[in-house]
């Protein structure tokens, strides 16, 4: 198979992670862990940051200090950077967790020549408690660990399967986009990500592919080059 993108950071929310009545939904994990086998078995090498919404709303998530907020929000990432190891190795690969936050006991702690090793041979990277600092979203983090790790593209799996100019939930008439420069993120005030994110991607040319993960071949499509979800370069 010809790919357009040969390495890829997948971004995936907490809520994708979640369930109806538990905090963590191993259908919906084995789920996520079944499309990333796809990209695998396919010859495309993953790096993986996962959110923690499922667990921990960080600063909306009750009156807690906004530092702590944060960490106990990283500590909900590597919960979920745990349970998708475990599904990615029952799917038969070899897959890494690697922290910004050391907890040797659980995992491995970042660093970029750690990641880009694992990736060389051939494993799943999850990286997981964000960028080790609060007051940075896992969006972010994951445009971080894009850019340390070299990738052809951060893969922005949503909700919603593209970005729209307004919420096409609330909104009829919210206008799908196919494509748009980081620019015109910023300039419209469109909810495709942060803007500390668009800023760190646009600096490093690395393109930005919003889509819905829902539909299990668009993330195969995606890496082939095909029009799916919403292209931000």
């Amino acid at each position: 198979m010809e790919l357009k993108y040969k390495r890829v950071l997948l971004k995936l929310s907490g809520e994708a992670m979640g369930g109806e009545h538990s905090a963590v939904s191993f259908e919906a994990v084995e789920q996520a862990a079944r499309q990333i086998a796809m990209l695998h078995e396919n010859g495309v090498e993953v790096g993986i940051v996962i959110g923690g919404g499922n667990i921990w709303r960080g600063r909306s998530s009750g009156d807690v200090e906004k530092n702590r907020a944060d960490h106990i929000g990283m500590l909900a990432t590597a919960i979920n950077s745990l349970a998708m190891q475990d599904a990615i190795e029952k799917k038969g690969m070899e897959c890494v967790v690697l922290s910004a936050v050391e907890m040797q006991r659980f995992c491995d702690t970042f660093s970029s020549r750690a990641a880009n090793n694992a990736l060389k041979e051939g494993k799943v990277v999850i990286f997981a408690c964000g960028s080790g600092s609060p007051f940075f979203t896992t969006d972010t983090a994951a445009a971080l660990r894009a850019a340390e790790i070299n990738a052809d593209v951060l893969l922005l799996a949503k909700n919603v399967d593209a970005v729209y100019s307004d919420d096409p939930k609330k909104n009829a008439n919210a206008v799908k986009y196919d494509e748009l420069r980081y620019s015109e993120v910023i300039e419209k005030g469109l909810r495709a990500t942060d803007l500390t994110a668009i800023t760190l991607c646009s600096e490093q040319n690395i393109p930005i592919l919003v889509f819905a993960m829902k539909d299990e071949e668009n993330i195969l499509n995606a890496v082939k080059g095909q029009k799916v979800g919403t292209l931000i370069h």
